[in-house]
């Protein structure tokens, strides 16, 4: 598909300063749903006609076994949740809510459920809201303006004066993106304290259609959030001790080549529309050993000295393509694949999830490259180092 670029790496000046990410936390809504029940809510209300009978068999081959959506409510003393955004596929409504009415959804929900990473962030690294310098906020899903950035400063008290950074419409990578954009503020401002938020509400653009790639992306997405600070080390004594402190080594970033209809995300009357070509995992594998070989010699490191990968879970197709890209035992992979099944695609915060769960499973991780995804075809990784002793070491 193409050569990968003669300087792929941005390596940060470990001369001046190493940005750190610390107390990467997460959140889901409230309520989930099996994806078994998931596919009978679809076919009651009529997503697609052709289709019907094959969406549970559909769903079930996604990988997914249960995920959160803002939309499920659950009446007190109820029982069972329902949801009332969706109505009943009709004649004179046959394609569901307009992006206006989803973007009211995104307007309502998505800034409470970024607040509840932002706290559990700031509460386990015992930063002061008032003492964050720069708040960059990422999400692919939705846009109001004043944004989400504005009701995190209201619903966190951070200072009026902190400076914001807003990374939109980049897809399941963007949250790789904002950590650059942050590692960047901290490598240039040793006395930044970067609070990075990412929040997607993927369930507000579920498609009425019979358009199978349509299907499958109703099939994988959900909602979450996550969220990290970023610091440099001179700042690390302001923040308690996290077992999830890693320092930012390097960021890569990759346009495959010739790749520009593979994956979209565009913006249509009733939501935004996913294009995701059955062709996207192949190129995946082809191209991708080549360009992390590269970036990763820039660092002096080869694949094999990558104890951890945690990798975006944009379906199974994608995990797999990686793991035969990079040669890797399936146990490798076993984080992005429990998220996926748990939590389906977040888009952007799922490599929170992925990166917490690698953490969980094993506490001795010392190097890991995170890696996603997305619209373009793009590929972003960083690679994170940290000490068991010392952040700082």
């Amino acid at each position: 598909m193409g050569a990968t670029p003669q300087k792929p790496a941005f390596a940060f000046d470990h001369d001046v300063v190493t940005p750190v990410l610390f107390a990467g936390a997460t959140a889901v809504p409230e309520h989930s749903i099996l994806q078994s029940d998931s596919a009978i809510l679809a076919q009651s209300i009529g997503i697609t006609r052709r289709w019907r009978d094959a969406l549970p068999a559909l769903y079930k081959k996604s990988g997914v076994e249960r995920r959160g959506s803002v939309l499920l409510q659950q009446e007190s003393g109820a029982p069972e949740l329902r949801q009332s955004f969706y109505a009943k596929a009709s004649d004179s409504h046959p394609s569901g809510p307009s992006t206006a009415q989803r973007m009211q959804a995104y307007r309502e929900f998505a800034a409470p459920l970024l607040t509840k990473a932002c706290e559990q962030t700031l509460a386990v690294s015992g930063m002061a809201a008032r003492r964050v310098t720069h708040l960059v906020t990422v999400s692919c899903t939705g846009f109001s303006a004043p944004g989400i950035d504005h009701e995190l400063i209201e619903r966190l008290g951070l200072c009026p004066s902190v400076q914001r950074t807003h990374v939109g419409f980049m897809g399941c990578h963007g949250l790789l993106n904002g950590l650059r954009v942050a590692g960047a503020i901290a490598n240039g401002d040793r006395n930044a304290i970067v609070l990075v938020g990412a929040v997607e509400l993927c369930s507000i653009h579920q498609q009425f259609s019979e358009d199978p790639q349509q299907l499958v992306a109703n099939a994988l997405f959900a909602d979450g959030a996550a969220s990290f600070l970023v610091a440099a080390t001179d700042n690390t004594d302001l923040l308690e001790p996290s077992e999830n402190a890693w320092k930012l080594r390097s960021s890569f970033s990759y346009k495959i080549p010739n790749t520009h209809q593979m994956m979209g995300w565009e913006i249509g009357d009733y939501g935004f529309r996913m294009s995701l070509s059955p062709e996207v995992p192949g190129i995946v594998e082809s191209v991708l050993r080549e360009a992390l070989v590269g970036w990763l010699a820039e660092s002096d490191r080869d694949l094999s000295h990558i104890n951890v990968w945690a990798v975006h879970p944009g379906g199974p197709r994608i995990i797999d393509a990686v793991e035969s890209a990079l040669s890797l035992q399936p146990a490798s992979l076993s984080a992005s694949r429990s998220v996926l099944r748990n939590y389906g695609n977040m888009s952007s915060p799922t490599v929170a999830f992925v990166l917490n769960e690698c953490v969980r499973v094993d506490s001795e991780i010392e190097t890991c490259v995170v890696l996603g995804f997305g619209p373009g075809l793009s590929v972003e990784a960083m690679l994170l180092t940290r000490s068991l002793r010392n952040i700082v070491d």
